[in-house]
């Protein structure tokens, strides 16, 4: 067993030092700050993603909807399903990846 108490890891430099706490076949779980007014411009992944809001109010647009998520939210959201996430006074988010890689993640690979 693994634990962690997210709200006392460090993220100083917001989105440009996510922190990763697991990756493994069966999924990747990546903590990350955004500082006041950050945010995570409009992308797509290629795994289930889920985030949970561990601290702070985050904005969460998906899909035409738009979804101000306090301390303890979780949103889940289908392979390559755009998003945007940001932050006006702060947050400090939990993203996790299943599986990881997903089908179809860029892996380094050289083309065919």
């Amino acid at each position: 067993m693994r634990s962690w108490r997210l709200p006392e890891i460090e993220t100083p430099d917001g989105s440009r030092s996510p922190v990763v706490l697991h990756s493994g076949g069966e999924g990747r779980a990546v903590l990350i700050g955004l500082q006041p007014g950050q945010e995570l411009g409009d992308h797509q992944v290629k795994e289930h993603a889920f985030i949970v809001v561990v601290d702070g109010r985050a904005r969460i647009e998906a899909g035409g909807e738009t979804l101000h998520a306090e301390a303890g939210t979780l949103v889940a959201f289908n392979p390559d399903e755009r998003r945007v996430v940001a932050s006006d006074d702060g947050a400090k988010i939990l993203l996790l990846l299943a599986p990881w890689p997903g089908e179809g993640h860029y892996r380094g690979d050289p083309p065919a």
